[in-house]
């Protein structure tokens, strides 16, 4: 028993695995077992019929993925790896708030809802994607959009590989004559850009194949594309990795986000995210995608970004380009107008804002009972930042793409009370938080019409 991620039922047959260089051990339709999961862990996980972690809390990496994924999960078991046991025949349910694991395949029942209409509500009902194979799918789900599009996924299962190793690659086959594990890292690059020339040049096409799919998938609506947030231990992960990433004690706050972007040491891998980003608007002609910049710490480094995109061809407002910052940082509600100066819009990450704001750490078991984004600081943060963007002139769009309204409805309520422009959720409670949002709206007077959809 632990916390279930979603609301979903899943069957399978145990396959306990203790470290991500096993999982080639893994296959289709099996119910992934293990302590922990990281985005090493994502080619495998988006196969698995059901996640059980040992460890963990409600926005870890195995429950936002899982959610991601429309896979049923259950973290924080404890001693799941020691009790399960590989072969073994399993139902893990979600469905009933608390997560179960079951000896045996148990017969359930599937409830159906039929959308022949829904009413539209004035704040923008959105998705949170990043997985490009899913996103026809997700699509046909009435929203208004995706309010976060992560591109991690698919630079993690797609490429797989350092951008710096794919830059550096004739350099490194020149290494690799002398040193054994720079020749596997070559050897690895070659495989999987077979046919590429300019091995960077793999990097980009791939990843504009996925923000293009999700954007495909969703046009004409905003698809808000997140730079990569990575943190250096997690690049240290992908191929050639740790030939250029710092070994840190709390990568969480350490280099990620804005602060690598303009750094000369990764501006020449931020620069192939930019040229995939421009080749999906100009290329493609998918310019409902829009750019968001996370943990942004200061103005000043939302500039430089700034310059930096556009150093790279990515110039805000050319061809209706908007970027927006992620807010997720304390500092980014303490000086919003001055971030609203630089941004064309804010997105709350509710995660990074409420570890940040109680400071704790939200991977920790220990004080994972502390984390609350319903805790009264954090509410007022958001209202204050909901303020502060629609009184600056020009009136700033703010959305929210964390967890915190798709686990709690109340705290949805809340955010359609603040006046908030959009929310960004999982896609199984996309239908469920919009019949609330619109309740809400009706309760606060704002009008409500009935839009046609499919079943």
């Amino acid at each position: 028993e632990g916390e279930a991620v979603g609301s979903k039922i899943g069957q399978g047959e145990v396959n306990v695995i203790k470290d991500a260089k096993e999982i080639s051990k893994f296959q289709k339709g099996q119910v992934l077992v293990t302590e922990m999961t990281d985005p090493d862990w994502e080619p495998i996980m988006k196969i698995a019929s059901a996640i059980v972690t040992n460890s963990g809390g409600r926005t870890c990496h195995a429950a936002i993925i899982s959610r991601e994924l429309g896979i049923p999960c259950v973290i924080g078991t404890g001693n799941a790896t020691e009790v399960l046991k590989s072969g073994q025949n399993v139902t893990v349910d979600c469905s009933e708030g608390v997560g179960r694991i079951y000896d045996g395949l148990l017969k359930y029942k599937v409830d159906t809802l039929k959308l022949d209409s829904l009413p539209k509500t004035k704040t923008k009902i959105m998705m949170n994607a990043g997985v490009p194979e899913k996103a026809f799918v997700q699509g046909q789900i009435p929203n208004d959009g995706v309010g976060l599009a992560r591109e991690e996924f698919i630079i993690n299962s797609y490429i797989g590989i350092h951008p710096l190793a794919l830059i550096n690659y004739n350099k490194l086959k020149e290494q690799a004559n002398s040193d054994p594990k720079i020749a596997e890292v070559v050897k690895i690059i070659e495989e999987r850009s077979y046919g590429y020339e300019n091995k960077a040049d793999f990097f980009v096409d791939v990843l504009a194949r996925g923000i293009g799919k999700i954007a495909a998938a969703f046009y004409p609506n905003d698809v808000i594309v997140r730079l990569s947030d990575f943190k250096s231990n997690e690049y240290a992960n992908l191929v050639g990795g740790y030939l250029y990433e710092p070994v840190e004690h709390n990568p969480m706050i350490g280099w990620r986000g804005a602060s690598r972007y303009y750094d000369e040491k990764f501006k020449p891998a931020f620069a192939l995210e930019c040229r995939a980003i421009k080749k999906v608007r100009d290329e493609m002609g998918l310019t409902n995608v829009k750019v968001m910049v996370p943990f942004c710490r200061t103005p000043d480094e939302g500039r430089k970004v700034i310059a930096v995109m556009e150093e790279f061809g990515l110039k805000q407002g050319e061809n209706g380009l908007e970027v927006y910052v992620m807010c997720e940082i304390p500092s980014n509600v303490v000086v919003a107008d001055q971030f609203a100066d630089v941004f064309d819009g804010f997105s709350i990450g509710s995660n990074d804002l409420t570890q940040l704001t109680l400071g704790l750490d939200r991977d920790s078991d220990l004080v994972a009972h502390i984390f609350d984004e319903r805790n009264e600081a954090v509410k007022r943060l958001v209202k204050q930042v909901i303020d502060v963007a629609h009184s600056h002139n020009p009136r700033r769009k703010i959305g929210i793409c964390g967890q915190a309204p798709s686990d709690f409805p109340e705290f949805a309520e809340f955010l359609v009370e603040c006046g908030i422009d959009s929310m960004s959720l999982n896609p199984d409670t996309v239908v469920k938080t919009k019949l609330l949002v619109a309740e809400t709206e009706k309760k606060l007077g704002i009008s409500e019409e009935v839009v046609s959809s499919v079943a």
